[in-house]
Protein backbone atom coordinates (compact mmCIF):
# COMPACT_ATOMS: atom_id res chain seq x y z
CA UNK A 1 0.00 0.00 0.00
CA UNK A 2 1.12 3.53 -0.76
CA UNK A 3 0.38 6.40 1.60
CA UNK A 4 -0.50 9.93 0.51
CA UNK A 5 -0.16 12.82 2.93
CA UNK A 6 -3.16 14.93 3.78
CA UNK A 7 -3.48 18.09 5.84
CA UNK A 8 -3.83 18.54 9.58
CA UNK A 9 -7.63 18.65 9.52
CA UNK A 10 -9.65 16.17 11.56
CA UNK A 11 -11.99 14.09 9.45
CA UNK A 12 -14.38 11.24 9.96
CA UNK A 13 -12.37 8.17 8.78
CA UNK A 14 -13.76 6.65 5.59
CA UNK A 15 -12.96 4.20 2.83
CA UNK A 16 -14.15 3.83 -0.74
CA UNK A 17 -13.62 1.84 -3.92
CA UNK A 18 -12.86 3.57 -7.23
CA UNK A 19 -13.48 1.60 -10.44
CA UNK A 20 -14.15 2.51 -14.07
CA UNK A 21 -14.46 1.20 -17.62
CA UNK A 22 -16.48 -1.96 -16.95
CA UNK A 23 -17.77 -1.99 -20.58
CA UNK A 24 -20.60 -4.37 -19.71
CA UNK A 25 -22.24 -5.91 -22.76
CA UNK A 26 -19.21 -5.77 -25.04
CA UNK A 27 -19.37 -8.80 -27.35
CA UNK A 28 -15.76 -8.36 -28.41
CA UNK A 29 -14.86 -10.16 -31.66
CA UNK A 30 -18.60 -11.03 -31.89
CA UNK A 31 -18.11 -13.63 -29.15
CA UNK A 32 -20.83 -14.02 -26.55
CA UNK A 33 -18.12 -15.50 -24.32
CA UNK A 34 -16.50 -12.08 -24.22
CA UNK A 35 -19.74 -10.45 -23.09
CA UNK A 36 -19.79 -12.97 -20.26
CA UNK A 37 -16.12 -12.17 -19.48
CA UNK A 38 -16.91 -8.49 -18.91
CA UNK A 39 -19.79 -9.46 -16.62
CA UNK A 40 -17.52 -11.87 -14.68
CA UNK A 41 -15.04 -9.06 -14.13
CA UNK A 42 -17.78 -6.84 -12.70
CA UNK A 43 -18.99 -9.70 -10.52
CA UNK A 44 -15.46 -9.99 -9.13
CA UNK A 45 -15.39 -6.22 -8.54
CA UNK A 46 -18.60 -6.57 -6.51
CA UNK A 47 -17.22 -9.60 -4.63
CA UNK A 48 -14.07 -7.71 -3.66
CA UNK A 49 -15.99 -4.56 -2.78
CA UNK A 50 -18.34 -6.44 -0.45
CA UNK A 51 -15.30 -8.12 1.12
CA UNK A 52 -13.56 -4.74 1.65
CA UNK A 53 -16.72 -3.18 3.16
CA UNK A 54 -16.09 0.42 2.04
CA UNK A 55 -18.44 3.33 2.79
CA UNK A 56 -19.28 3.54 -0.93
CA UNK A 57 -18.07 2.71 -4.44
CA UNK A 58 -17.41 5.27 -7.18
CA UNK A 59 -17.75 4.21 -10.85
CA UNK A 60 -16.10 6.73 -13.19
CA UNK A 61 -17.95 6.02 -16.43
CA UNK A 62 -18.29 3.41 -19.18
CA UNK A 63 -20.31 1.10 -16.98
CA UNK A 64 -21.81 -0.15 -20.25
CA UNK A 65 -20.16 -0.50 -23.64
CA UNK A 66 -23.25 0.79 -25.45
CA UNK A 67 -25.65 3.60 -24.62
CA UNK A 68 -28.48 1.10 -25.11
CA UNK A 69 -27.35 -2.18 -23.51
CA UNK A 70 -29.25 -5.40 -24.21
CA UNK A 71 -31.76 -6.87 -21.77
CA UNK A 72 -29.32 -9.67 -20.97
CA UNK A 73 -26.62 -7.16 -20.07
CA UNK A 74 -29.00 -5.02 -18.03
CA UNK A 75 -30.28 -8.02 -16.09
CA UNK A 76 -26.77 -9.14 -15.17
CA UNK A 77 -25.79 -5.59 -14.16
CA UNK A 78 -28.92 -5.15 -12.03
CA UNK A 79 -28.17 -8.36 -10.13
CA UNK A 80 -24.73 -7.06 -9.17
CA UNK A 81 -26.02 -3.58 -8.27
CA UNK A 82 -28.60 -5.25 -6.04
CA UNK A 83 -25.85 -7.18 -4.28
CA UNK A 84 -24.11 -3.88 -3.48
CA UNK A 85 -27.37 -2.35 -2.28
CA UNK A 86 -28.10 -5.38 -0.09
CA UNK A 87 -24.61 -4.97 1.41
CA UNK A 88 -25.42 -1.28 2.18
CA UNK A 89 -22.69 -0.03 -0.17
CA UNK A 90 -23.95 3.01 -2.16
CA UNK A 91 -22.89 3.28 -5.82
CA UNK A 92 -21.99 6.79 -7.04
CA UNK A 93 -21.51 7.06 -10.81
CA UNK A 94 -20.99 9.25 -13.85
CA UNK A 95 -21.45 8.31 -17.50
CA UNK A 96 -18.60 7.71 -19.94
CA UNK A 97 -17.89 8.07 -23.63
CA UNK A 98 -19.66 4.75 -24.34
CA UNK A 99 -22.73 4.99 -22.11
CA UNK A 100 -23.38 8.74 -22.23
CA UNK A 101 -26.79 9.95 -23.37
CA UNK A 102 -27.30 9.32 -27.12
CA UNK A 103 -29.67 12.31 -27.21
CA UNK A 104 -31.47 14.68 -24.85
CA UNK A 105 -34.83 12.93 -25.29
CA UNK A 106 -33.91 9.38 -24.30
CA UNK A 107 -31.04 10.26 -21.96
CA UNK A 108 -28.51 7.81 -20.54
CA UNK A 109 -29.42 4.36 -19.24
CA UNK A 110 -27.96 5.46 -15.88
CA UNK A 111 -31.11 7.55 -15.32
CA UNK A 112 -33.52 4.60 -14.83
CA UNK A 113 -30.91 2.79 -12.73
CA UNK A 114 -30.77 5.90 -10.56
CA UNK A 115 -34.56 6.05 -10.36
CA UNK A 116 -34.62 2.40 -9.27
CA UNK A 117 -32.22 3.18 -6.42
CA UNK A 118 -29.48 0.93 -7.80
CA UNK A 119 -26.96 3.74 -8.21
CA UNK A 120 -26.69 7.48 -7.70
CA UNK A 121 -26.02 9.16 -11.05
CA UNK A 122 -24.30 12.33 -9.85
CA UNK A 123 -24.85 14.66 -12.89
CA UNK A 124 -28.60 14.00 -12.75
CA UNK A 125 -29.08 15.54 -9.33
CA UNK A 126 -29.27 19.19 -8.38
CA UNK A 127 -25.73 20.38 -7.73
CA UNK A 128 -24.28 17.13 -9.15
CA UNK A 129 -23.10 16.02 -5.74
CA UNK A 130 -23.65 13.71 -2.78
CA UNK A 131 -22.58 14.76 0.69
CA UNK A 132 -22.56 13.36 4.21
CA UNK A 133 -20.61 14.06 7.41
CA UNK A 134 -17.51 12.34 5.96
CA UNK A 135 -17.19 13.48 2.37
CA UNK A 136 -18.37 15.58 -0.56
CA UNK A 137 -18.56 13.80 -3.94
CA UNK A 138 -19.11 15.78 -7.15
CA UNK A 139 -19.46 14.28 -10.65
CA UNK A 140 -19.62 15.61 -14.21
CA UNK A 141 -21.12 14.11 -17.39
CA UNK A 142 -19.06 13.03 -20.39
CA UNK A 143 -19.20 15.09 -23.60
CA UNK A 144 -17.25 12.66 -25.86
CA UNK A 145 -14.97 15.18 -27.60
CA UNK A 146 -12.55 17.88 -26.45
CA UNK A 147 -14.36 20.62 -28.36
CA UNK A 148 -17.71 19.71 -26.80
CA UNK A 149 -16.14 19.36 -23.35
CA UNK A 150 -14.53 22.79 -23.53
CA UNK A 151 -17.85 24.27 -24.66
CA UNK A 152 -20.22 22.47 -22.29
CA UNK A 153 -18.35 21.70 -19.07
CA UNK A 154 -18.01 25.38 -17.99
CA UNK A 155 -21.77 25.75 -18.50
CA UNK A 156 -22.35 22.66 -16.36
CA UNK A 157 -20.19 24.22 -13.63
CA UNK A 158 -22.30 27.40 -13.79
CA UNK A 159 -25.50 25.41 -13.23
CA UNK A 160 -23.92 23.01 -10.72
CA UNK A 161 -21.22 24.96 -8.93
CA UNK A 162 -18.52 22.68 -7.44
CA UNK A 163 -18.40 23.34 -3.69
CA UNK A 164 -15.73 21.20 -2.01
CA UNK A 165 -15.77 21.53 1.78
CA UNK A 166 -12.33 21.86 3.47
CA UNK A 167 -13.80 20.16 6.55
CA UNK A 168 -14.61 17.01 4.51
CA UNK A 169 -12.81 14.63 2.15
CA UNK A 170 -13.65 15.84 -1.37
CA UNK A 171 -13.89 13.60 -4.44
CA UNK A 172 -14.26 14.76 -8.07
CA UNK A 173 -15.59 12.04 -10.43
CA UNK A 174 -15.09 12.32 -14.19
CA UNK A 175 -14.62 10.27 -17.37
CA UNK A 176 -12.07 12.09 -19.52
CA UNK A 177 -8.49 11.77 -20.67
CA UNK A 178 -6.70 14.77 -19.19
CA UNK A 179 -4.02 16.31 -21.36
CA UNK A 180 -1.03 14.86 -19.50
CA UNK A 181 1.42 13.03 -21.82
CA UNK A 182 2.75 10.91 -18.95
CA UNK A 183 -0.76 9.51 -18.33
CA UNK A 184 -2.64 9.73 -21.63
CA UNK A 185 -1.80 6.97 -24.16
CA UNK A 186 -0.34 8.36 -27.43
CA UNK A 187 -3.27 7.04 -29.52
CA UNK A 188 -5.90 8.65 -27.27
CA UNK A 189 -7.19 12.17 -27.82
CA UNK A 190 -7.26 14.25 -24.65
CA UNK A 191 -10.80 15.35 -23.86
CA UNK A 192 -9.91 18.13 -21.43
CA UNK A 193 -6.99 20.33 -20.41
CA UNK A 194 -6.03 20.19 -16.71
CA UNK A 195 -7.38 23.71 -16.22
CA UNK A 196 -10.96 22.47 -16.67
CA UNK A 197 -10.85 20.45 -13.44
CA UNK A 198 -11.58 22.59 -10.37
CA UNK A 199 -9.29 22.93 -7.36
CA UNK A 200 -10.19 22.01 -3.81
CA UNK A 201 -10.60 18.26 -4.18
CA UNK A 202 -8.57 15.58 -2.41
CA UNK A 203 -9.18 12.80 -4.92
CA UNK A 204 -9.86 13.07 -8.66
CA UNK A 205 -11.47 9.74 -9.66
CA UNK A 206 -10.95 9.30 -13.40
CA UNK A 207 -12.20 6.95 -16.07
CA UNK A 208 -11.48 6.45 -19.80
CA UNK A 209 -7.73 5.77 -19.51
CA UNK A 210 -7.47 1.99 -19.24
CA UNK A 211 -4.07 1.89 -17.55
CA UNK A 212 -4.14 2.39 -13.77
CA UNK A 213 -2.13 5.37 -12.56
CA UNK A 214 -1.91 7.76 -9.62
CA UNK A 215 -0.13 11.10 -9.33
CA UNK A 216 -0.23 14.43 -7.49
CA UNK A 217 -2.65 16.88 -9.08
CA UNK A 218 -3.74 20.37 -8.00
CA UNK A 219 -4.89 20.04 -4.37
CA UNK A 220 -4.93 16.25 -4.25
CA UNK A 221 -4.43 12.98 -6.11
CA UNK A 222 -5.38 12.21 -9.72
CA UNK A 223 -6.19 8.52 -10.14
CA UNK A 224 -7.26 6.32 -13.02
CA UNK A 225 -8.29 2.87 -11.83
CA UNK A 226 -7.96 1.37 -15.32
CA UNK A 227 -10.32 -1.04 -17.07
CA UNK A 228 -11.61 -4.31 -15.60
CA UNK A 229 -11.18 -6.34 -18.81
CA UNK A 230 -9.19 -6.09 -22.05
CA UNK A 231 -11.18 -3.69 -24.24
CA UNK A 232 -8.44 -3.18 -26.86
CA UNK A 233 -5.62 -5.63 -27.44
CA UNK A 234 -3.17 -2.88 -26.44
CA UNK A 235 -4.67 -3.21 -22.94
CA UNK A 236 -3.70 -6.88 -22.70
CA UNK A 237 -0.57 -6.41 -20.61
CA UNK A 238 -2.14 -3.92 -18.21
CA UNK A 239 -3.09 -5.05 -14.71
CA UNK A 240 -6.89 -4.99 -14.33
CA UNK A 241 -8.39 -3.92 -11.05
CA UNK A 242 -9.78 -1.24 -8.75
CA UNK A 243 -8.49 1.29 -6.24
CA UNK A 244 -9.30 0.87 -2.56
CA UNK A 245 -8.75 4.10 -0.64
CA UNK A 246 -8.72 4.45 3.14
CA UNK A 247 -8.74 7.95 4.64
CA UNK A 248 -7.74 8.50 8.28
CA UNK A 249 -9.08 11.18 10.62
CA UNK A 250 -5.93 13.21 9.84
CA UNK A 251 -6.82 13.31 6.14
CA UNK A 252 -4.10 10.84 5.20
CA UNK A 253 -5.09 8.46 2.43
CA UNK A 254 -3.75 4.97 1.79
CA UNK A 255 -4.13 3.67 -1.75
CA UNK A 256 -4.20 0.05 -2.82
CA UNK A 257 -4.70 -1.17 -6.39
CA UNK A 258 -6.57 -4.47 -6.02
CA UNK A 259 -5.90 -6.85 -8.90
CA UNK A 260 -8.71 -8.84 -10.54
CA UNK A 261 -8.15 -12.52 -11.26
CA UNK A 262 -11.06 -13.17 -13.65
CA UNK A 263 -10.02 -11.28 -16.84
CA UNK A 264 -9.30 -13.55 -19.80
CA UNK A 265 -5.68 -14.08 -20.75
CA UNK A 266 -4.51 -12.45 -23.99
CA UNK A 267 -1.32 -13.42 -25.82
CA UNK A 268 0.01 -10.76 -28.20
CA UNK A 269 2.43 -12.11 -30.81
CA UNK A 270 4.26 -9.20 -32.44
CA UNK A 271 6.78 -10.12 -35.11
CA UNK A 272 8.62 -8.18 -37.82
CA UNK A 273 8.40 -9.96 -41.18
CA UNK A 274 10.56 -7.52 -43.15
CA UNK A 275 12.73 -9.20 -45.83
CA UNK A 276 10.82 -12.49 -45.47
CA UNK A 277 9.59 -14.02 -48.75
CA UNK A 278 5.84 -13.76 -49.19
CA UNK A 279 5.52 -17.55 -49.40
CA UNK A 280 6.98 -17.88 -45.89
CA UNK A 281 5.09 -15.13 -44.07
CA UNK A 282 1.81 -17.01 -43.65
CA UNK A 283 3.47 -20.32 -42.74
CA UNK A 284 5.75 -18.61 -40.20
CA UNK A 285 2.79 -16.86 -38.59
CA UNK A 286 0.91 -20.18 -38.44
CA UNK A 287 3.87 -21.83 -36.72
CA UNK A 288 4.11 -18.92 -34.27
CA UNK A 289 0.44 -19.40 -33.35
CA UNK A 290 0.83 -23.15 -32.84
CA UNK A 291 3.84 -22.65 -30.57
CA UNK A 292 1.91 -20.30 -28.28
CA UNK A 293 -1.43 -22.09 -28.22
CA UNK A 294 -3.03 -22.30 -24.75
CA UNK A 295 -6.44 -23.32 -23.47
CA UNK A 296 -9.03 -20.54 -23.53
CA UNK A 297 -6.74 -17.66 -24.45
CA UNK A 298 -7.26 -14.96 -27.03
CA UNK A 299 -4.25 -14.78 -29.30
CA UNK A 300 -3.47 -11.70 -31.37
CA UNK A 301 -0.71 -12.21 -33.95
CA UNK A 302 0.46 -8.77 -35.10
CA UNK A 303 2.32 -9.01 -38.42
CA UNK A 304 4.59 -5.99 -38.80
CA UNK A 305 7.29 -4.92 -41.24
CA UNK A 306 7.55 -4.30 -44.98
CA UNK A 307 6.42 -6.70 -47.70
CA UNK A 308 8.66 -7.66 -50.62
CA UNK A 309 8.37 -5.63 -53.82
CA UNK A 310 5.14 -6.19 -55.80
CA UNK A 311 3.51 -8.07 -52.90
CA UNK A 312 0.39 -6.81 -51.13
CA UNK A 313 -1.39 -7.54 -47.86
CA UNK A 314 -4.29 -9.36 -49.54
CA UNK A 315 -1.93 -12.23 -50.36
CA UNK A 316 -1.45 -13.12 -46.68
CA UNK A 317 -3.46 -16.23 -45.77
CA UNK A 318 -5.33 -14.75 -42.81
CA UNK A 319 -7.77 -17.66 -42.63
CA UNK A 320 -4.93 -20.15 -42.24
CA UNK A 321 -3.42 -18.10 -39.41
CA UNK A 322 -6.81 -17.74 -37.72
CA UNK A 323 -7.44 -21.48 -37.75
CA UNK A 324 -3.97 -22.54 -36.63
CA UNK A 325 -4.77 -22.90 -32.92
CA UNK A 326 -6.59 -25.83 -31.34
CA UNK A 327 -6.92 -24.68 -27.71
CA UNK A 328 -7.30 -20.90 -27.92
CA UNK A 329 -10.76 -19.36 -27.73
CA UNK A 330 -9.85 -17.12 -30.67
CA UNK A 331 -6.96 -16.13 -32.92
CA UNK A 332 -7.37 -12.59 -34.19
CA UNK A 333 -4.61 -11.66 -36.70
CA UNK A 334 -3.77 -8.00 -37.25
CA UNK A 335 -1.90 -7.27 -40.49
CA UNK A 336 0.31 -4.21 -40.24
CA UNK A 337 2.63 -5.14 -43.06
CA UNK A 338 3.48 -2.18 -45.25
CA UNK A 339 3.68 -2.58 -48.98
CA UNK A 340 7.05 -1.66 -50.46
CA UNK A 341 7.66 2.03 -50.21
CA UNK A 342 9.04 4.20 -52.97
CA UNK A 343 12.74 4.79 -52.33
CA UNK A 344 13.41 8.10 -50.60
CA UNK A 345 15.66 9.31 -53.38
CA UNK A 346 12.85 8.82 -55.92
CA UNK A 347 10.41 10.81 -53.80
CA UNK A 348 12.99 13.55 -53.34
CA UNK A 349 13.69 13.73 -57.07
CA UNK A 350 9.97 14.16 -57.74
CA UNK A 351 9.21 16.82 -55.14
CA UNK A 352 12.42 18.86 -55.03
CA UNK A 353 12.31 20.02 -58.64
CA UNK A 354 11.56 23.75 -58.81
CA UNK A 355 10.30 23.89 -62.40
CA UNK A 356 7.38 21.53 -62.06
CA UNK A 357 4.01 22.56 -60.70
CA UNK A 358 2.36 20.65 -57.87
CA UNK A 359 0.02 18.65 -60.13
CA UNK A 360 2.91 17.39 -62.21
CA UNK A 361 4.81 16.35 -59.11
CA UNK A 362 1.74 14.62 -57.70
CA UNK A 363 1.17 12.80 -61.00
CA UNK A 364 4.75 11.50 -61.03
CA UNK A 365 4.43 10.40 -57.40
CA UNK A 366 1.17 8.48 -58.05
CA UNK A 367 2.61 7.03 -61.26
CA UNK A 368 5.58 5.65 -59.34
CA UNK A 369 3.23 3.97 -56.86
CA UNK A 370 0.82 2.45 -59.38
CA UNK A 371 3.54 1.32 -61.78
CA UNK A 372 4.56 -1.31 -59.22
CA UNK A 373 1.21 -3.05 -59.59
CA UNK A 374 -0.27 -2.15 -62.98
CA UNK A 375 0.82 -1.88 -66.60
CA UNK A 376 2.27 1.45 -67.67
CA UNK A 377 -0.94 2.49 -69.48
CA UNK A 378 -3.20 1.61 -66.57
CA UNK A 379 -0.83 3.20 -64.06
CA UNK A 380 -0.92 6.46 -66.03
CA UNK A 381 -4.74 6.43 -66.16
CA UNK A 382 -5.10 5.82 -62.42
CA UNK A 383 -2.42 8.40 -61.58
CA UNK A 384 -4.16 11.01 -63.72
CA UNK A 385 -7.51 10.19 -62.12
CA UNK A 386 -5.98 10.52 -58.64
CA UNK A 387 -4.64 13.98 -59.44
CA UNK A 388 -7.93 15.11 -61.00
CA UNK A 389 -9.89 13.95 -57.96
CA UNK A 390 -7.99 16.31 -55.66
CA UNK A 391 -9.87 19.40 -56.82
CA UNK A 392 -13.50 18.19 -56.41
CA UNK A 393 -12.67 16.44 -53.13
CA UNK A 394 -11.08 19.59 -51.72
CA UNK A 395 -14.31 21.44 -52.62
CA UNK A 396 -16.34 18.59 -51.06
CA UNK A 397 -18.03 18.14 -54.44
CA UNK A 398 -18.90 14.48 -53.92
CA UNK A 399 -21.14 14.31 -57.00
CA UNK A 400 -18.31 15.42 -59.30
CA UNK A 401 -15.88 12.97 -57.70
CA UNK A 402 -18.42 10.16 -58.04
CA UNK A 403 -19.02 11.07 -61.67
CA UNK A 404 -15.29 10.93 -62.43
CA UNK A 405 -14.91 7.54 -60.70
CA UNK A 406 -17.89 6.07 -62.55
CA UNK A 407 -16.55 7.39 -65.86
CA UNK A 408 -13.18 5.73 -65.18
CA UNK A 409 -14.84 2.42 -64.28
CA UNK A 410 -17.04 2.46 -67.39
CA UNK A 411 -14.06 3.22 -69.59
CA UNK A 412 -12.28 0.17 -68.20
Amino acid sequence: MLRAKGGNKKLEPLSFVHVADLHLGYTQYNLDARREDFNKAFTEVVDKTIELKPDFIVIAGDIFHHARPSNVTLEAAIKNFRRLRDASIPVLAVDGSHDSAPNTITGTVLNPLDAAGLLYYLPRHNGAYKQNKKCYIYGVPNYRTRRKTEESLPLFYEENKPAPDPELYNIFVFHMAIDFPRIKPPQMEAEAPPELLPVGFNYYAGGHVHKPSRSNFKTGTLAYSGSTETVYYDDAGIKKGLYYVEVSKNGEAKFQHVKLESPRHFVILKKDYTNMPLTKISSTAVQHVKENDEEGIIMVPVLEGTLPAEANRSEINVSQIRNAAEKALLVHPIIRLRETEIPEEVVRSIFEGELKDLKTKAFEYFLQIFSERYTRDNAEKIARLSVNLIEPLSRKDENKAKEMLESHLNAN
